[in-house]
């Protein structure tokens, strides 16, 4: 382990991630609420812990392993939770747990939250809250790597550790620093158009841009304890709904459509096709049942209903204007269910990944076919590509690994107090990157003990860095020369 290379990085990204706060700073500034000093000493507090760490090892030009980026990646997350939580801590008076859970929530892009009352709180910290959703959905790492190679590091292994997906060693452009500047164009541009859209829907400029952050990211952060329900309008949920689907779609999609002009492209990706064939699929499904119950007063509002909240849940955005969890019948355990399906790799999206579910299907597909004809060699193909074996073990690894962490957490809840819905609740809410779970956590995990806290946090994390980045750091072999 390359130790003072790993040093050297860690502290080039806390001290150029302080500069994240001054946005915020700004805010309250603007605003006169009396957070100024509380984002300043935030500033100065990660600035020079950064330099702190960077200066003894400045002059270190040694090269990272791959094995450093998963390290790198991982402390980097878990120390965006410590100072992120700053402004929490000091100007919310939240203990260090809850402060450090919003923040992970945040940069994680959950948006479970311990915090209530939001409708009340200073406009800077709301909008602390919004930012650091939308700098976490595409990856403060992946924005690390177009700007240090300027400083003289390069940035491969970080964004092999870092990138959603089951091909991390392809690249949009030949230059890795090229790749990460071409992921940030596409999104700041559709948080542009986002932002643009509720306005001129009829959102204030804070409320707009506040959520735009949080759609593109698929975060589910609100300005409002009511969420999108505040507003009450159609026109504001088809537009949420159409960003919320967009950010749930691969950017390498994204990049070729830009690049090639052409809305085909999307579905032309086996994917992106069968995406949105589930959120669909989801939708009239849930719109029927709840038709049918009478949940809601026709069929118009029922549609509304189920075509909000399936596109929030696939996406793992988390926006409600309603809680699904108070649903009748196998609502709530359906909607959980395709929380965990999540979005297209490659995307903002928490889940298991749509693509890994396909691969999944195919591979179960190909088992019952050559149990009937025990000679066939049958390859798994995504659209006409023909998927390498050691992608297809990788998937079924990952989706094992996904599901065995799963139970252990809700073991692990209920053993910290949760009765088997919330526990279960907790675990969706986290892993998946959800937000809003079931049982006691429907909403917020405000009730719930510290325990209980920190494993979400951890489950967080896990869903956030695809699994085998972080659990790969509890293995011997990776601790081995």
């Amino acid at each position: 382990m390359n130790w003072r290379a790993i040093a050297r990085l860690l502290g080039l990204l806390l001290a150029i991630y302080s500069l994240g706060f001054v946005p915020s700073l700004g805010v309250s500034l603007w605003c006169a609420d009396g957070e100024a000093q509380h984002f300043l000493i935030a500033t100065l507090m990660t600035a020079v812990a950064g330099l702190l760490i960077w200066l003894p090892v400045r002059r270190d030009r040694s090269e990272l392993l791959v094995r450093d980026g998963f390290l790198v990646v991982a402390l980097f997350w878990a120390v965006l939770g410590v100072v992120g939580g700053i402004p929490f801590f000091l100007g919310l008076h939240l203990d260090l747990t809850d402060s450090v859970f919003e923040a992970v929530s945040g940069f994680t892009t959950t948006g479970a939250t311990v915090i209530v009352g939001l409708d009340q709180l200073p406009p800077s910290i709301l909008y602390h809250r919004q930012q650091i959703q939308w700098l976490g959905g595409m990856g403060v790492i992946v924005l690390a790597v177009a700007i240090l190679p300027l400083l003289g590091v390069g940035g491969m292994q970080l964004f092999r550790a870092e990138a959603s997906g089951i091909a991390k060693e392809e690249k949009l452009t030949p230059r890795i620093t090229h790749t990460a500047q071409a992921l940030w164009v596409l999104y700041f541009g559709l948080t542009f158009a986002c932002a643009l859209a509720f306005w001129l829907a009829g959102m204030s400029v804070f409320d707009a841009v506040g959520h735009a952050y949080t759609t593109l990211a698929t975060g589910g952060f609100s300005t409002h304890d009511a969420s999108m329900a505040f507003f009450d309008s159609v026109v504001i949920e088809l537009i949420c709904i159409v960003f919320m689907l967009l950010g749930g779609i691969n950017y390498a999609v994204h990049y070729l459509v830009w690049r090639r002009r052409s809305l085909l492209q999307y579905l032309g990706d086996t994917e992106v096709r069968t995406y949105l064939l589930l959120f669909a699929a989801f939708t009239l499904a849930v719109a029927a049942t709840l038709y049918l119950v009478g949940t809601y007063a026709g069929a118009g509002e029922s549609l509304r209903q189920a075509s909000f909240q399936a596109a929030s849940i696939i996406t793992s955005t988390g926006f409600g204007t309603a809680t699904f969890a108070d649903w009748p019948l196998h609502l709530p355990l359906m909607l959980a269910i395709l929380s965990f399906i999540g979005g297209c790799a490659g995307s903002t999206a928490g889940g298991i990944k749509v693509v890994r579910i396909v691969l999944l299907a195919k591979m179960g597909s190909r088992q019952m076919f050559a149990l009937a004809h025990t000679r066939a060699v049958v390859p798994i193909k995504l659209g006409r590509r023909r998927v390498p074996e050691e992608v297809v073990y990788s998937v079924w690894g990952y989706y094992s690994l996904y599901v065995l962490t799963s139970l252990v957490l809700c073991v692990a809840m209920m053993a910290a107090g949760l009765d088997l819905v919330s526990a279960f609740g907790a675990v969706t809410a986290s892993i998946n990157l959800l937000g809003p779970g079931l049982g006691e956590v429907a909403t917020t995990f405000v009730s719930v003990g510290p325990v209980v806290k920190w494993l979400a946090v951890f489950a967080m994390l896990v869903g956030r860095l695809e699994v085998f980045t972080l659990l790969i750091l509890f293995t011997p072999a990776f601790w081995r020369n």
